[in-house]
């Protein structure tokens, strides 16, 4: 039986990173955004169901998640439609993961975790946290949105605060050596819980 550990942590928190980190160190790592990108691409499981709800959304066979977008801006039903085809979807993918991984600790990389109630199918969640001016100037630095998207889309997501309350374990991205180790401190302690159990 492998621990399953819950990753998750609000936008510009260094999730990826220390998600990637878990993968160095021996640990498969099920990443939630890459499940969805697969299930829009070519072949993916969401093109039909989504195609046949929202037509225009997809383009030379793959979902165009800037169309979804603009969709959900004008239908504020939309979300609801879509999320109804996706979690499922999703909740497959994960499923086939943990079936066929043999790793002793799978990493579930999943942005909104306590937000959909993912936690509880875990047997540890770990948050991953920063400063809110590093957490914003993180976001900035990528240029992908403007400063009201990414305060829209954090008071979307569930406070840090709160995360960090209802983690098992908190890990502090202020610098990759400094989350690192406390990634190798995180993994030694599971392992001696699958060693005692």
């Amino acid at each position: 039986m492998s621990f399953c550990l819950g990753l998750t942590g609000s936008i510009g928190m260094g999730k990826s990173t220390t998600a990637k980190i878990f993968a160095d160190l021996g640990c498969e790592v099920w990443d939630a955004d890459a499940a969805v990108h697969r299930l829009y691409g070519q072949g993916g499981g969401a093109v039909t169901p989504i195609s046949a709800v929202f037509p225009d959304a997809v383009v030379n066979g793959i979902v165009s998640r800037d169309i979804l977008k603009r969709i959900i801006s004008e239908r504020p039903d939309a979300l609801k439609e879509i999320e109804r085809i996706v979690h499922p979807l999703v909740a497959q993918d994960r499923a086939g993961f943990r079936k066929t991984s043999s790793a002793d600790i799978l990493v579930f990389d999943i942005p909104l975790l306590f937000e959909n109630g993912g936690n509880s199918a875990m047997d540890a969640v770990a948050v991953v946290s920063v400063s809110e001016e590093l957490q914003e100037i993180r976001v900035m630095q990528r240029g992908t949105m403007t400063q009201d998207q990414f305060l829209h889309i954090k008071s979307m997501q569930m406070p840090d605060a709160e995360k960090r309350a209802r983690a098992d374990y908190v890990i502090i991205t202020d610098t990759q050596d400094h989350a690192r180790q406390q990634v190798q401190d995180i993994i030694t302690e599971i392992r001696s819980i699958i060693d005692n159990a």
